[in-house]
């Protein structure tokens, strides 16, 4: 469900599929590993890129809160990359877009968040 890899203390989350309601076990669990580097101080900043998909549900919006409450802690960033007009459209109506960087590539996103 997420392919996860480290840019210095940068975690670059790639979701390989739309995220929808009926993936919450799958989330919570896959998600284990994400939060798993973020607890242990392995990485501070995280940023998620949606080049794979179009969609995500309030499953993945509350699993993102949870992200991101644990990268203020760390005293990270965090930013969102390649979002989908339709996915822009959803930060927008929750006014999450205000909490996040949303960045049109990942090289520019990390290096956000790196900043």
């Amino acid at each position: 469900m997420f392919r996860i890899q480290k840019q210095g203390n940068t975690v670059v989350v790639v979701p390989e599929r739309d995220l929808r309601e009926f993936d919450f076990g799958e989330i919570e669990e896959e998600g284990a590993e994400i939060l798993d580097l973020l607890e242990s101080h392995a990485a501070r900043s995280l940023v998620i890129d949606f080049h794979n998909t179009d969609y995500y549900g309030s499953t993945a919006l509350s699993f993102f809160v949870k992200l991101w409450k644990r990268v203020r802690l760390n005293g990270g960033r965090m930013a969102f990359c390649n979002v989908s007009p339709h996915e822009r459209e959803i930060l927008e109506l929750t006014h999450l877009n205000t909490l996040w960087d949303l960045c049109s590539t990942q090289d520019e996103a990390v290096k956000q968040v790196q900043g």
